[in-house]
Order: C-alpha cells, then sequence, then structure tokens
C-alpha cells in the first residue's frame, strides 16, 4: 500500500494547486506473471490452483480486500478503476495496430513486440539499446522462449495451455490473454489519451514495464506517451527485502489485529520521501501512531480552550508563515519530511501556549483552521476525529472535585497522586490555570 499512499499525496497536491486531476488505476486480474516477468507463471492462474478457487473467485476476492485497504487509508478514490478482464476488446484492437505496422512477431506461446524495431526503446532506462540487452541477459533466471530475437522483447499475447479454459479469450492470434504491459497502455490512452501527463509506479519497473509500456505506446500512436515519471523507492521489513519465505510481509489487517491504526501506517509512509528506501519496523510504526496521538491531544485542547482576549499577532502570523512553507516544501518533489517539520512546529507552537495558559481562544480556533485545511487537504491523517467531544466520565469527574478540594486544604501530595490516576486510569491530564482547573486529553 505504500505507493497508493503515496500517489493519494501527489493527486491532493495537484487538486490544491488548482489542477483537474483525472486518475486512472488498473486492476490487472490477468497476464501479470511472477518476478514482473514476460515469461512464467501468471500470479492470479497459481494462486487459484493453490486456493482450489476460480481465477475470478481469486481476483475478486483480492481486489476487494485492496480496495478496502485503500478506503481504510484515506486515499482518494480513483475517477476510473479498470479491470484488465473489462478491456480485451480494446487490447486487441492496439495489439492489431502494432501488428499492421510490423511490430510483432509469432513465437509458438504468443505474439512478441520486436524491441528492435522501435527506436529509442529504454530511453527511460538511461541506457542504449545495447546495453539494456547485455543488462537483462545478464540477470536473466529464466530461459526464454525459442525464437526471441531480442532478450528484451516481450509478449502482448499469450496463447492458452492445455486446460486452461478461464479468463481466455478468442482472438485472430489463437484462443489466449494478454501480456501485462499491453494492458496498461491501453487502459491508460483508452481513458486519459493517446498522450497524458503523469504515470506512476516503482522503480522496478523503470527497466521492463514502464520502458515497454513507451515502446509500444508510442509506436502504436506516433506520439509521445508520457510527460512525467514518478517513480517510488521499495520499502524494507527489519532492514531486509520483504519476502514470504522468511515471513516478514505483512498485511494492513495484520497491523491492525496488533492493535496500530491504519492511520499510524499512512503517517510512516508520509513522513518519508517517495523516492527514498522506508524501512519498516513495528518501532517505527509504534513511534508514528505515539506521534500521531499526540497530534491528535493538541488539536484536541485546542478545541477546549475559552480563553478571551485579543489574539496575539505573532503566534497566529508564525501559523500562517508555516502553513505556507508546509505547501512550499510539498510543492519541491512532494517533500514531506521537509513540510512535516513545518507541521510539528504549529502542533509544539500551540501545546506549548495551551501549557502556559497564555493561548486565547480565537488563536486556538485559528490554529485548528490551519490544522485541518493541511489535513483535508493533504494528509489524510484524520485530525477532524480529534474534535469529537468525549465526556468526562462521571467517576473521573468525581476525582476533579476531590482534588480541587485537597488542593484547597493544601494536602498537595494527595492532590498530585488524583492527578496520577486520572492520567493513567482515564488519559486525562488536568491543568491548572487562573480560571481554574481544565482537563483536556493526555498527550
Amino acid at each position: 500500500m505504500k505507493p497508493y499512499i503515496t500517489w493519494d499525496l501527489l493527486k491532493r497536491t495537484l487538486i490544491h494547486d488548482g489542477y483537474t486531476v483525472r486518475h486512472v488505476e488498473n486492476i490487472t486480474d490477468v497476464g501479470h506473471l511472477f518476478g514482473d516477468m514476460d515469461f512464467g507463471e501468471d500470479k492470479v492462474r497459481s494462486t487459484a490452483l493453490k486456493e482450489h478457487k476460480s481465477l475470478k473467485e481469486v481476483a475478486e476476492f483480492y481486489t476487494k480486500q485492496f480496495l478496502e485497504d485503500e478506503k481504510r487509508l484515506n486515499i482518494v478514490p480513483p475517477e476510473v478503476t479498470r479491470n484488465a478482464s473489462d478491456e480485451i476488446e480494446g487490447i486487441l484492437k492496439l495489439i492489431d495496430v502494432l501488428d499492421r505496422k510490423g511490430y510483432l512477431y509469432k513465437l509458438d506461446d504468443g505474439m512478441y513486440f520486436d524491441t528492435s524495431r522501435f527506436e529509442g526503446y529504454g530511453g527511460l532506462t538511461g541506457m542504449d539499446f545495447e546495453t539494456l540487452k547485455e543488462s537483462i541477459k545478464a540477470g536473466a533466471r529464466v530461459e526464454r522462449p525459442k525464437g526471441m530475437r531480442n532478450p528484451t522483447d516481450f509478449a502482448v499475447w499469450r496463447l492458452a495451455k492445455a486446460g486452461e479454459a478461464e479468463m481466455i479469450w478468442d482472438s485472430k492470434y489463437g484462443r489466449g490473454f494478454p501480456g501485462w504491459h499491453i494492458e496498461c497502455s491501453e487502459i491508460g490512452m483508452k481513458y486519459l489519451g493517446n498522450h497524458f501527463d503523469i504515470h506512476c509506479g516503482g522503480v522496478d519497473h523503470i527497466p521492463t514495464h514502464h520502458t515497454n509500456e513507451i515502446a509500444q505506446s508510442e509506436a502504436a500512436t506516433g506520439e509521445k506517451f508520457v510527460n512525467y515519471w514518478l517513480h517510488n523507492r521499495f520499502m524494507k521489513v527489519d532492514g531486509k527485502k520483504m519476502s514470504k519465505s522468511i515471513g516478514n510481509v505483512y498485511t494492513l489487517q495484520d497491523l491492525i489485529n496488533k492493535g496500530f491504526s491504519p492511520l499510524s501506517y499512512r503517517y510512516l509512509v508520509l513522513s518519508s520521501h517517495y523516492r527514498s528506501e522506508l524501512n519498516f519496523t513495528f518501532e517505527a510504526l509504534g513511534g508514528a501512531e505515539k506521534t500521531l496521538k499526540k497530534i491528535y491531544s493538541v488539536i484536541n485542547n485546542l478545541n477546549g480552550v475559552n480563553r478571551e482576549g485579543a489574539a496575539e499577532g505573532e503566534f497566529s502570523n508564525r501559523v500562517d508563515e508555516l502553513k505556507v512553507g508546509f505547501y512550499d516544501k510539498l510543492n519541491n518533489d512532494l517533500g514531506t519530511p521537509e513540510a512535516f517539520t513545518d507541521l510539528h512546529e504549529i502542533i509544539s507552537m500551540a501545546a506549548k501556549r495551551i501549557g502556559e495558559g497564555s493561548m486565547t481562544k480565537e488563536e486556538a480556533m485559528f490554529a485548528i483552521a490551519v490544522l485541518l485545511e493541511i489535513d483535508r487537504n493533504i494528509l489524510g491523517l484524520g485530525f477532524e476525529n480529534a474534535l469529537e467531544n468525549t465526556e468526562i466520565p462521571a467517576e473521573a469527574s468525581k476525582l476533579v472535585q476531590e482534588r480541587e478540594l485537597l488542593r484547597a486544604k493544601k494536602d498537595f501530595k494527595a492532590a498530585d497522586e488524583i492527578r496520577r490516576r486520572l492520567k493513567e486510569g482515564f488519559g486525562l491530564e488536568l491543568i491548572d490555570t487562573k480560571e481554574g482547573v481544565k482537563v483536556r486529553r493526555a498527550e
């Protein structure tokens, strides 16, 4: 889910900057092979065999889980979400165009794109064609189909094997199913046009998947495919590559089962730069959750400020400066680590003034407005939830009154014991001010 949080940040930022965003997300329910390779075993087909389910059942189960996780992470839904299996007609039309233009050749297992025919193939990698071919050869772990002209060539249509009946379609090239790359090009161009602005993905997609998308799309249309490519770096777990074999792959539900909020994970991802490698640990996730709870607590306490009086211009002016700085840093290649510095300065300033009892209601309302604006527009971390009024339990209210009586008798030791009980037992903190005692959530 890490990249989807990142691209949600991108979308929110563009919308805040005044752009109209049309966001397309495709669901690869057919044609994606293990290891992102162009030959081998289809992931969905393999999972269906292991789980004794139909391909459709497997695809629907994981699609539903993915979309639910997007919702739990406050990811704004795309304007268009399409399954590859619903786009076969358009995919075959695109293959026909490439075939007529002489870019394809047939092998025993399907139709392949001849990468040597496309001038500038591999430009996204920074390597020329010959260097890229040698790089692919050196990294090859699976034997390629007999008759392949270049190690960089890839399948646009795969022929069905004996016994394969589901997720198979008739075509003039034989009964089969599309390759992974071709479906992404078709869906992108169908819903965004032959030439669109931004294409996102992981750094692992640069040498093969995105390079092949460019080749087949531009070969078909004669137009530039994409203006900007944004690539996020990987996440490691405890300093190691995620791998089912060593048991360090976690789902969002796993984190929830361990007592963590999905928004704490969102915070952890946003706190690092998308082009930096993120090392996931439960300690880091716990730190993110603690920080997020502190932010909630400060917002909640701001909401409880009722001190009348004119606002001091210095505090509000500084909050406004930090808000501007937050957006400026975000617009510098989605610089969230730097933007978070400004966010935390607002939180620290507010907490300090609340603690001193010098915050006015007017200042508090301004700070809340800025924090909620930043969150609604960009962060999606649920700051608004902190404004929910929670009644103090009757037992806690009694203790507060008892403490006031003890303080009046100057029995400060017993009063401090009640303060401790309120914090540990109810998560409440007492602030003694000139106007009387204030009760707030403990940070």
